[in-house]
């Protein structure tokens, strides 16, 4: 069976309220604000990659769901951090109030807290998913998004705020802080379709690697060309606090010639899936061309 973006997004979202349990205790506050950020209107790009890429490796779409839907919580709370005022200091995430704007800074820090641990309790929930594997996703999802992935990356770029970084610690930075968790879902796709095959990991890493790597040439081109009101959130925001961007670096067209580049290497590298990739195809394009 095939499915379209809408139906993978009501998947998900119908997944997600399982798994974000109501709690009894007083602390419902931190629930309502992981609720609040997980339901806030996102595109599903990484829990979409983690189901489709079970499909096309001949996994079951349902027994994947909760590797996506810890892909979708460790992808909200890193944006809940992002928006706190000692990093971004966001005020508006979606087209809606940042978690800390909507709940304070104290709760918008412990409601990221919570969607990071309850990621790996929702991971060990899996049917159907040998041991084995769901120990390769723990082992996967971990090392994505923490200092030698996701977070490693954030580290780096704020480390370079203070100097001018070329082209090449750009793409380092991007391979980590937005790349890695990208690479994660395609992983955790793999990982639930109980797929060994090293050709088809490696694939699947580089489409990974090549749509991570668009995906945030497309954001620079966007703070750069969009508005608030098509985003959702502030534009204008990179120049406004002088940070060097693969637009600035290259230009805007240059950058539209390497996103289009880098989209067309990440289909091709879909010849050696053994699954139908059209979505995946038409997933990568509509990236590569997207307005918000």
């Amino acid at each position: 069976m095939t499915y379209t973006k809408e139906q993978y997004i009501d998947l998900i979202n119908q997944a997600l309220e399982t798994y974000l349990y109501s709690v009894n205790d007083g602390q419902d506050i931190v629930v309502d604000a992981m609720r609040y950020s997980v339901r806030n209107g996102g595109k599903c790009v990484r829990p979409m990659l983690v189901l489709e890429f079970c499909r096309v490796c001949g996994g079951n779409v349902e027994d994947a769901l909760p590797f996506a839907c810890a892909l979708e919580m460790i992808h909200t709370y890193s944006l809940i951090h992002d928006d706190l005022p000692c990093m971004d200091d966001d005020d508006m995430r979606r087209g809606k109030p940042s978690c800390h704007k909507q709940f304070g800074e104290a709760y918008a820090l412990l409601a990221g807290d919570g969607l990071l641990t309850l990621a790996f309790e929702t991971l060990t929930k899996a049917k159907n998913i040998d041991a084995s594997d769901i120990v390769r996703a723990v082992q996967t999802l971990s090392e994505r998004s923490g200092v030698s992935g996701m977070i490693g990356g954030q580290v780096i770029d704020l480390l370079s705020e203070d100097g001018e970084p070329d082209d090449a610690l750009l793409r380092r930075i991007d391979r980590l802080k937005t790349g890695a968790l990208i690479q994660a879902s395609v992983r955790l796709g793999c990982i639930a379709a109980g797929v060994t095959d090293e050709k088809i990991l490696k694939a699947a890493d580089v489409y990974a690697q090549n749509i991570g790597l668009a995906f945030q040439i497309v954001d620079d081109i966007l703070d750069v060309t969009s508005s608030t009101e098509a985003l959702g959130k502030p534009v204008g925001s990179d120049e406004k606090n002088d940070k060097v961007t693969f637009v600035k670096l290259l230009g805007l067209e240059k950058c539209k010639a390497l996103a289009e580049e880098l989209t067309g290497n990440a289909v091709q590298a879909l010849d050696d899936l053994p699954g139908d990739t059209k979505f995946l195809t038409d997933f990568a394009k509509a990236l590569a061309v997207r307005k918000n």
